[in-house]
Order: C-alpha cells, then sequence, then structure tokens
C-alpha cells in the first residue's frame, strides 16, 4: 500500500524551508489507519530478538508515545499487539515521579520527562526527522529503569539524519 497518498506535503510549514508530512488524511481513513498499525506492528515485531518473538502477547512490556503523535500510535499498536502504554511528554506535563532530560533543537533546548519504571519497551513516534526526540527519549527510558528492545516511527525522513539501526518506519522519504 502506498501510504504517502495519504500523507499531504506542507511546504514553508512551520517554517520556511521546511516541508511538513501532514499524516491527518491517513489518521481520518480507518481503513488506511488500521491498515498502518498492522504493517507497523509488523515491522517491529519482525525485528525484535528471537527470544522476544516467541510470544508477541508478552512484546513489549510497554509502547513509548512521544508527545504527541507518538500518543496515537502508541496507543492503537497497544491494542493490536499488547502492552501497556507509557507517554514521554514534555516538561511539567506529567505528576511526579518523573525523569527528565534536556536536549538541544535547531532553535533552542526543549525537556522531556517521563515515569520511573521498568520492562521492556519499544519508543514510537510519528516521524523520525533529525533524531534528536528519538535519541532523547531512548537515554531517558535507559535512565527510568526500562530496556529500549525497538524504535518504530510511521515515517522517517531519511534525508536528515544518519541511520539508527534500531529504527523502523513504514514510509521513507529519501
Amino acid at each position: 500500500m502506498n501510504y504517502k497518498d495519504y500523507i499531504t506535503e506542507i511546504s514553508d510549514f512551520p517554517k520556511p524551508g521546511v516541508s511538513f508530512k501532514d499524516i491527518s488524511p491517513l489518521l481520518a481513513n480507518k481503513q488506511i489507519f488500521k491498515n498502518a498499525i498492522e504493517e507497523m506492528g509488523n515491522l517491529v515485531v519482525s525485528s525484535l530478538p528471537q527470544a522476544f518473538q516467541l510470544s508477541i502477547k508478552t512484546v513489549p512490556d510497554y509502547w513509548v508515545g512521544i508527545d504527541a503523535r507518538g500518543f496515537i500510535f502508541a496507543s492503537a499498536l497497544s491494542m493490536h499487539i499488547g502492552g501497556g502504554v507509557m507517554m514521554c511528554r514534555k516538561s511539567g506535563k506529567l505528576p511526579p515521579p518523573v525523569i527528565s532530560e534536556e536536549y538541544e533543537l535547531e532553535y533552542g533546548t526543549d525537556s522531556l520527562e517521563i515515569k520511573p519504571g521498568r520492562g521492556s519497551v519499544i519508543i514510537v513516534d510519528d516521524v523520525y526527522a533529525t533524531g534528536g526526540t528519538m535519541k532523547t527519549t531512548d537515554n531517558l527510558c535507559k535512565k527510568a529503569g526500562y530496556n529500549v528492545i525497538g524504535k518504530l516511527v510511521l515515517i522517517d525522513l531519511l534525508y536528515l539524519h544518519d541511520k539508527d539501526e534500531l529504527v523502523q518506519s513504514l514510509v521513507q522519504y529519501e
């Protein structure tokens, strides 16, 4: 299936030079969204170590959704495959206790937070661009006590970053 047919590119949004990938049409079409979730689940499960593949019901303990659109995909994958959902949120959005990490953006700094715990996690987001948010979430999960066993995105903007071998994506732009 060509999911790019359901992703609209908006030039110069949110700032000049950026080509924003609007996933709203994909999310609005229940069958296309369902297919995307099933295929994303298949991608990540097939990339897991053999020990985890033996029992899909136990993989992962949590899907970590990155604020905010990662929540959509983490929740849907949780319902499709199993496991709970953990939220990785911007600073000040989760009640204590939380583990925090600050990171650099092209226009300043930001901070993400997650609740401490343990178990296996797959980090989920809508778009993988420069990799900064994913790397920060990976570090944050490890600091909080989780074992990161995979990373999954709907869209990978390959032209913006070096390859992260753990990142699986359904749609790629080169």
